[in-house]
């Protein structure tokens, strides 16, 4: 068939009706590890803060310690804008081979850094793999799961970040203590472990298939087929039915070139403004949110309440545990309740406690105990809320431009965020009182989010991708 013919296709349908499965659950292990990852390196570069100012380690400044952090962010912003348009143009499956295997390898380099420069060109090069793998994997598992189980699937996935957070918490505890392993030393098998860990995931995800979705808006209808016939068979055999779920309607559609950056302009632009204002607004808070914090967690706890260096992952494992429940706890309310609701209530309500937090900080009301206590319960509603922004620019553009569109509010949120590790990380150095201004800063960030989920927010509750946001090869018009 020539890419120009018209066609008509069930293979969306065929996807959205089936039940849920060990294939699904399959699927989700192999590309939601990218949340992991990530937040395995976050954290352990949180909980290595105070450690690597150490002369025995790299001896960073708590600012170098920040710009670090900085690095890793730019990477992620580098990665996400060149490997989403290889995305789009050339299929998922390639790329979050390819994107997983240059986090792996940098990564593996982090362990062997020498200085500050060599430090922070491979903590670039990590970002850059995971900037990558975001828009690859939330592209595929949007387009691979049905939509009844879109939500809560999306939500547990984008919040497996904190099962990360809390390998590293807890991977930290004696790799930092001085006293198991030598301190020159300890920092570099935490980065080499997590090397390891990306090499295991490489080998499960060569079993995942290319989208099928995607297929089909390439034309290539009977590879599309192949691919969903198998997954029937495997889904109805798991599952012990003799039939599967009727096949309720058909995508007509007329294959297009590939979309360049100014189709993209346009539908971000032209044809979707409020979806794009929204995806801003959510994307911008959260970013900024998490990244002034969390980066600056451990330099908080060791310089205002004196934890030493190696007891820091035990205070990152409740805000990780809170961190970690807060989008399995309330992600099946974003398939119910609805998207937009569910949105505001996370964000607002995680702006009113974060603000809170600051000032009981700021007046010295708190130890370490209770500040973790606290950051765990803005956490518990801001980490469902930052994944269902993930969710939300992930549904509601065409699919044509998906992951260029994830890309997009990704490297705006994250260029918005870069410099909050930084920026918090003179706070720190300077008074509690800078600290408490800092958290006003993102509780206001958060407040505009939920406002924004009221205004422009998209009833996108199972509904299936085609509905939400029209693919350009469905259109009438060329």
């Amino acid at each position: 068939m020539e890419a120009e013919d018209a066609l008509e296709t069930d293979v969306p349908q065929r996807l959205d009706r089936l039940p849920w499965s060990r294939w699904h659950w399959r699927m989700v292990l192999a590309l939601g590890v990218t949340w992991v990852l990530d937040g395995l390196e976050v954290t352990i570069v949180g909980a290595l803060g105070a450690a690597l100012t150490r002369p025995s380690t790299l001896g960073l400044s708590e600012s170098e310690v920040g710009l670090s952090a900085t690095a890793y962010l730019v990477g992620t912003v580098l990665g996400a804008l060149v490997f989403a348009r290889l995305t789009d143009r050339g299929g998922r499956r390639r790329w979050f081979l390819v994107t997983l295997g240059v986090y792996l390898l940098a990564t593996l380099c982090t362990a062997f850094a020498w200085d500050l420069r060599s430090f922070l060109a491979f903590r670039l090069l990590t970002g850059a793999g995971i900037g990558g793998e975001y828009a690859a994997i939330n592209s595929a598992i949007d387009e691979l799961i049905p939509a009844r189980w879109r939500g809560q699937t999306d939500l547990g996935v984008n919040g497996s970040w904190w099962l990360g957070t809390l390998a590293g918490a807890l991977l930290s505890i004696p790799l930092l203590d001085p006293a198991l392993v030598p301190e020159a030393l300890g920092w570099r098998l935490c980065f080499g472990l997590g090397a390891l860990l990306g090499l295991a995931i490489l080998l499960v995800r060569r079993a995942v298939p290319e989208s099928p979705r995607w297929l089909v808006m390439r034309g290539r209808v009977a590879e599309a087929e192949r691919i969903v016939a198998a997954i029937e068979a495997e889904v109805a055999r798991e599952s012990g039915l003799r039939e599967l779920p009727p096949v309720r309607g058909v995508l007509r559609l007329r294959p297009t070139p590939r979309a360049g950056l100014r189709v993209v302009a346009r539908e971000l632009l032209h044809t979707y403004p409020d979806r794009t204002a929204l995806g801003l607004a959510l994307m911008v808070s959260q970013s900024f949110l998490y990244n002034a914090v969390f980066f600056t967690y451990a330099l908080v706890l060791s310089r205002f309440y004196g934890v030493a260096p190696e007891r820091i992952g035990l205070f990152l494992v409740p805000f990780a545990l809170g961190n970690l429940a807060g989008p399995l706890v309330l992600g099946r309310l974003f398939d119910t309740v609805g998207r937009r609701a569910m949105i505001a209530a996370t964000y607002g309500g995680s702006s009113v406690l974060l603000a809170l937090t600051g000032y009981l900080f700021w007046q010295g009301h708190l130890d370490a105990t209770t500040q973790t206590l606290l950051w765990s319960a803005v956490f518990f509603l801001a980490s469902a809320g930052a994944s269902s922004a993930y969710l939300t620019v992930s549904e509601i553009f065409p699919l044509e431009i998906r992951a260029t569109a994830i890309a997009c509010f990704f490297v705006v949120a994250q260029g918005a965020g870069a410099l909050a590790p930084f920026v918090f990380g003179l706070l720190i150095e300077t008074s509690a009182k800078s600290v408490f201004y800092g958290d006003l800063v993102g509780a206001v960030m958060m407040a505009l989010g939920a406002a924004a989920a009221l205004r422009f927010g998209v009833d996108a509750e199972r509904r299936p991708l085609e509905e939400i946001a029209a693919p350009l090869a469905s259109r009438r018009e060329p």
